[in-house]
């Protein structure tokens, strides 16, 4: 399954950005703990034009912690300023403020060192579709701006937004890149809700699922399905091991068709929705290693 999805307002506000990024201070860039590599939008370097740069590890609270730390130390190694936080909450999302304005101590002294009043900070949030973005705007600005839904493509514009009193959001919409050179980063967007499901196969996303949940988390399936004790696997499971998996939580949940066959719509659909829905547990899709 090729997954593609790079809808007009996306390139639209991708030109935007540009344009208006003459008057950014710091470029916040907002990923999901569970794949945050793969939710990471290659077009954010050409678009923050050297600012500095906020990364944050949003939905901590659905990623596996150990796991969630290893990327932290990372990308903090790489020279970023890592905040983690989980935005449904507003755990962590106080630093937020604080931290820009720290990363604008330099411009603001060059102003006044040339007799220029230094405003607020400008800050853009730039992140994929459902990734949090209007959740952690509504929270800084303690007040519900910007749409929120449980889908992606809710933001369709560019709007500024007032954070206390000193510092200015540009909210801008979902950005996916028009093409992945790799398909299990569609694979991973796919199974976290970044991509519309209409557009998706969920047998191709449940059976990616299973093979990183059968490598790393078999415990947590073994528990939520009540299958009997799967092994550790020290290298990728095969799609026979995949497929059988896959039978067992259809028979074990009733997703069954005439005929004694195996629905396997039904259960490629449910293993995905209880994924997100954290029925399997805190559970992290990609690692730094």
């Amino acid at each position: 399954m090729s997954i593609q999805w790079y809808p007009g307002h996306m390139a639209k506000a991708k030109r935007q950005m540009i344009e208006k990024i003459k008057l950014i201070d710091v470029v916040i860039e907002l990923v999901d703990a569970r794949i945050p590599e793969s939710s990471r939008n290659p077009l954010v370097d050409e678009i923050s034009s050297g600012k500095p740069r906020i990364l944050i590890l949003n939905k901590v609270d659905m990623a596996d912690d150990r796991v969630t730390t290893s990327w932290a130390k990372k990308y903090e190694e790489q020279g970023y300023s890592v905040l983690k936080v989980n935005a449904q909450t507003g755990a962590g999302t106080k630093n937020i403020p604080d931290l820009v304005h720290r990363l604008t101590v330099d411009k603001r002294a060059k102003l006044e060192n040339k007799g220029f009043n230094s405003r607020g900070d400008r800050a853009l949030i730039l992140g994929i579709p459902n990734v949090g973005k209007s959740t952690l705007i509504n929270r800084l600005a303690n007040k519900k701006i910007a749409k929120i839904g449980n889908r992606p493509g809710i933001t369709t514009a560019q709007q500024w937004i007032k954070v206390g009193k000193t510092m200015e959001l540009l909210d801008t919409p979902g950005i996916l890149w028009p093409k992945f050179e790799d398909q299990s980063v569609g694979l991973k967007l796919a199974a976290t809700g970044a991509i519309k499901d209409d557009l998706l196969d969920f047998q191709d996303v449940s059976v990616f699922l299973l093979k990183c949940l059968l490598l790393h988390y078999p415990h947590e399936l073994s528990k939520r399905y009540n299958l009997n004790d799967l092994p550790q696997f020290e290298v990728e499971p095969t799609i026979d091991d995949i497929v059988t998996v896959l039978d067992d939580i259809g028979k074990r949940r009733g997703c069954m068709m005439s005929g004694g066959y195996i629905d396997y719509d039904r259960t490629a659909e449910l293993i995905i929705r209880e994924f997100r829905g954290e029925k399997l547990g805190k559970i992290s899709l990609e690692r730094p290693e």
